[in-house]
């Protein structure tokens, strides 16, 4: 069946992935973007003319505008938000306007306009830090991890955020039965990730011969989900989770930062000398992980991106698309 949906931050990285997908299923699609730093209208150059598909520039802050969009739409996609922790530590008051605010200017329209499902883009970094367990280990294969009843605690301003916009849209299901459920990707790799985030800024460091910056140790633990997987997992939650429900989106694919890094540097034979210990961040998280148990058997979804695969075809597209990454970070 067709969904109209409304897809808010779809000029970012994930968004612009799940305008994609939902084009090629044939919905039909607008995109609401203010382009931040991070949202560019490059990451929809094939997608900007698309039949089914219209662009809005504009912020989520917006009442009118959100109200409006959404009189022809059945699903909204909550992507917009600010997302980077160091930016998050620097200066919180844009995470807080967007991620909280923001999301509380979409439930109420959404509410007001009678809107069939809200769907909640969140991340796996609400529920706080697991302890820390090597990847590599026997210890591993049992180690604990966040399930959807995992009491959120977040340690960093955008992750208090996040959890924030969470309990928000949770609690619009309970007190008005406006039809939410929340999503909990894990980290995130993939084509068109703004060079902030871990995997863009290695490959791009490595390729002009500069010293990669890690954090710490190193040893710092994530999951990581290419981003088609997570997107397919989106759009399962949409078209089949229960309402009122979170789904945790996880691959299983947990490194440490510095294994992740070396395996970038051998993707590109660079050295691992390249690797520049630099002081860690205030509050770094040690380890997360996610059981994505529930979006398995209630979604019958699956992630298909073997792990080895998607790092190499990530790190040729940024050696590729040079002229991408001078449009974006001009």
């Amino acid at each position: 069946m067709t969904m109209r949906c409304l897809v808010t931050g779809g000029a970012g990285f994930i968004g612009s992935t799940l305008v994609r997908q939902l084009l090629e299923r044939g919905d039909e699609v607008t995109t609401l973007d203010l382009l931040t730093y991070a949202g560019h209208r490059a990451n929809l150059d094939d997608a900007l003319g698309a039949a089914g598909h219209r662009f809005v520039e504009g912020d989520i802050c917006d009442g009118p505008l959100v109200r409006g969009l959404m009189g022809d739409v059945d699903v909204v996609f909550n992507l917009a938000a600010e997302s980077h922790v160091d930016r998050s530590i620097e200066s919180d008051q844009p995470f807080v306007r967007t991620n909280v605010l923001g999301t509380a200017t979409l439930l109420a329209a959404a509410l007001d306009v009678g809107v069939e499902r809200f769907v909640q883009v969140s991340t796996d970094e609400v529920y706080g830090e697991l302890p820390w367990v090597d990847p590599g280990s026997a210890e591993a294969v049992t180690a604990p991890r966040f399930t959807e009843d995992s009491p959120l605690a977040p340690r960093s301003p955008y992750a208090a955020t996040k959890a924030a916009a969470d309990h928000l849209a949770l609690a619009y299901h309970t007190t008005h039965g406006l039809d939410v459920v929340v999503t909990r990707g894990s980290n995130t790799y993939g084509l068109r990730q703004y060079p902030e985030k871990l995997i863009p800024v290695m490959v791009l460091h490595a390729l002009s011969g500069e010293p990669l910056p890690l954090y710490g140790d190193g040893l710092h633990v994530r999951d990581w989900i290419h981003v088609d997987d997570h997107v397919g997992g989106i759009v399962a939650v949409a078209e089949r989770g229960r309402s009122g429900r979170a789904y945790n989106l996880g691959a299983g694919n947990e490194l440490t930062n510095r294994s992740l890094v070396e395996a970038i540097l051998a993707e590109l034979d660079r050295p691992t000398t390249l690797i520049s210990a630099v002081p860690d961040r205030p509050g770094h998280d040690r380890r997360y992980g996610v059981d994505a148990t529930r979006a398995r058997q209630e979604l019958d979804w699956t992630p298909s991106v073997e792990f080895t695969r998607g790092l190499r075809e990530c790190v040729d597209w940024y050696r590729d698309n040079g002229d991408w990454v001078q449009t974006v970070t001009a």
